[in-house]
């Protein structure tokens, strides 16, 4: 790439040696012409008479004799994923300098744990061929809006004065059941996570998915305490269901119930600004239906939860 100040780019070279080398123009005036010294003339056209062209050549050097070998960058690699230690501490393991160890971290997209600590390449995505075959359940904590509007009514730190105290609110828990064929849904908010609250949302879920048409056969949670309770073990048996946990510190396995409560989130509880908690409160059943109903989904197509439900009651499973 040429230097944002230079006279002179590719076209420009290559006309000005066109000018000396076929025209015929002498080298003053052609450096004249391109508002260039005589000596960037002679360049340009040894440049072209040695078939090097007319791009910029690299800046990098020719040879390199003090850069790591290839076997080194793969044993600091192997180091990382295999000990899960920092520069400093590998510094130390492999007798290398921290800045040598961090800058093949960075290369290799390895600086970060979070990083190597993700599957690969592109993610693996599935789809249940049945509605019901596998329901996603998740819990959002989510503070409550105080009577007059908090900080993102009032701006943070007036927002901050005004919950204080008496004005405390504290938090609410939207329950979520997402149907991983179709992504239909079902949300409550209830006042709390805990294992009676969850074994109760999850009947009610599978009264209203069984009300849409279809039986909720597999359940899909993360580890939390009430998910792994008695009582929840006690709902599960009675909706008939089977209870599968996903892994430990990997949320992206119940990916489609966070993305739905991102979704949420984004276009109920943050889309405007509620003068209090029951004002939004009253805005989620009318916001879910439009979600099952009406809101085109991406990974459907273009078409909402509904419509996958209709083509499957149909006999429609492709």
């Amino acid at each position: 790439m040429a230097h944002r100040r230079s006279r002179l780019t590719p076209f420009g070279r290559q006309l000005l040696v066109h000018r000396v080398e076929v025209l015929g123009w002498p080298v003053p005036r052609a450096a004249e012409a391109s508002g260039v010294s005589r000596a960037t003339v002679y360049k340009w056209v040894r440049r072209h008479r040695s078939g090097r062209g007319f791009e910029d050549a690299p800046s990098r050097a020719h040879r390199r004799p003090h850069a790591l070998s290839p076997w080194v960058e793969d044993r600091i690699r192997r180091a990382r994923i295999e000990l899960k230690q920092g520069p400093h501490r590998l510094s130390a393991a492999l007798g290398l300098p921290r800045s040598t160890i961090y800058g093949v971290l960075r290369r290799h997209g390895l600086s970060r744990l979070r990083d190597f600590d993700r599957p690969t390449g592109q993610p693996i995505r599935y789809v249940r061929e049945h509605p019901g075959e596998l329901i996603h359940l998740d819990v959002k904590k989510l503070g409550r809006v105080p009577t007059g509007g908090g900080h993102f009514a009032l701006g943070r730190q007036l927002g901050k004065q005004h919950n204080r105290g008496a004005n405390a609110v504290g938090y609410e828990f939207i329950h979520v059941a997402v149907d991983d064929c179709s992504r239909f849904a079902y949300v409550e908010v209830l006042a709390d996570e805990r294992d009676r609250t969850a074994a109760g949302f999850l009947l009610r879920a599978a009264t209203a998915f069984d009300a849409a048409g279809f039986p909720v056969q597999r359940l899909l949670t993360d580890l939390g305490t009430a998910y792994r309770s008695q009582a929840f073990a006690t709902a599960v048996r009675l909706v008939g269901a089977r209870h599968k946990f996903t892994r430990p510190y990997r949320p992206q396995t119940n990916g489609k119930a966070e993305r739905f409560i991102r979704t949420l989130i984004e276009e109920w509880a943050y889309f405007r600004i509620y003068p209090s908690n029951p004002a939004r409160l009253l805005e989620l059943p009318t916001w879910v239906d439009f979600y099952n109903r009406r809101r085109p989904h991406t990974a459907l197509g273009g078409r909402p939860p509904v419509a996958i439900l209709v083509n499957n009651g149909d006999g429609n499973y492709s």
